[in-house]
């Protein structure tokens, strides 16, 4: 996400540090943690993740088997799962790093011909 120049001009190195999507911030602070889980309001403090979006994130991350919970805590996931998701997250970072980011108006397949003008 972009910001301002005045952000850019007078911020703190450490305040423009990237510090990844909600996802990536629950998780990093969920697998530094194995031995514990945690509820809803403990991750939002923990991470800094809104508390409106939390339980959102946490949903999805269940979806994936990168979480799990029981009653209203939270703990880390699936080795498996956790694995397969890193390798893929890093692939796609140095594909963009490489390749630069995806533009969707690429997308469309010339070939298609759904695409072809009448």
């Amino acid at each position: 996400m972009p910001i301002d120049i005045d952000t850019f001009e007078t911020a703190s190195e450490n305040d423009l540090k990237y510090r990844g999507t909600n996802a990536e911030r629950i998780l990093s602070f969920l697998a530094s943690h194995p031995d514990q889980a945690f509820t809803p309001t403990e991750l939002a403090e923990e991470t800094g993740v809104l508390r409106n979006s939390i339980n959102a994130v946490l949903g999805r991350l269940e979806d994936r088997d990168l979480v799990r919970h029981r009653g209203h805590y939270w703990a880390i996931g699936d080795d498996e799962a956790l694995a397969a998701y890193t390798a893929t997250r890093s692939t796609a970072r140095a594909m963009t790093d490489r390749f630069g980011p995806e533009d969707p108006d690429e997308w469309e397949s010339v070939d298609d011909p759904a695409n072809e003008d009448n």
